[in-house]
């Protein structure tokens, strides 16, 4: 999934992207407060995790413009939003979370609980209450990182690993290739145009070509 992390203190913000990313996140980082809100207002993100004490526009303002006005495609009113903060008191709290914020860790955080927080909130955000995401005999376990078919696991290259949670997590919907390449890669510019169709060759190859329906022109979508 594709998170937008808001913190200008570059140390703590490698240690989350290195961490999130290892736990196949994408993660685009930005310093100050103005930059995330051009960041949310042309792409879409799954999550965002931000700091409050930002350089220029702080994260109050950045959350209520978010809450307010929504980023892009208007995403910005449902997309979950995790503050990350040094500022421990009961008032600074209560504000984030009336303001539209979904949760709320104080630094020094433990890492893996701010990546289970993470699922939870993209979970919930997709309309589910339990962690795995299942299509007939296809189970993936997004915190444990495995892939079932019949019970047996199935080894996926970490990439298309990624793009089969993404079709899964939004099964019924078609997801376009941009898209898909966007939580792939974000703003990143080295992806070949085919890359993505390499990908989805791959999950075909260990799951059958049933499971993924190309809507030719458009995307892709698991059905059920």
């Amino acid at each position: 999934m594709r998170v937008l992390l808001v913190e200008d203190d570059a140390l703590i913000a490698d240690a989350i992207e290195v961490t999130l990313s290892r736990e196949g996140f994408h993660v685009d980082w930005v310093a100050d407060g103005l930059s995330a809100e051009e960041a949310l207002a042309s792409s879409a993100f799954d999550l965002v995790l931000l700091d409050l004490g930002l350089p220029g526009q702080d994260g109050i303002t950045l959350l209520r413009w978010l809450r307010g006005q929504g980023g892009h495609n208007a995403q910005g009113k449902q997309i979950p939003v995790i503050i990350l903060t040094a500022r421990e008191a009961v008032e600074n709290r209560i504000e984030g979370l009336d303001l539209g914020a979904d949760d709320y860790m104080v630094k020094p955080f433990d890492m893996q609980e701010l990546m289970a927080r993470a699922r939870a909130m993209i979970r919930r955000a997709n309309g589910r209450a339990v962690p795995a995401l299942e299509s007939g005999d296809i189970i993936l376990d997004p915190a444990a990182r495995t892939l079932r078919k019949d019970n047996t696991l199935i080894d996926l290259p970490p990439l298309a690993f990624q793009v089969l949670q993404v079709l899964l997590e939004r099964r019924g919907r078609v997801v376009s290739k941009d898209d898909l390449a966007q939580v792939l890669y974000g703003w990143d510019d080295g992806a070949e145009s085919n890359t993505v169709e390499v990908y989805i060759s791959q999950i075909r190859r260990r799951l059958g070509t049933d499971l993924i329906r190309t809507i030719r022109g458009i995307g892709y979508v698991i059905d059920q």
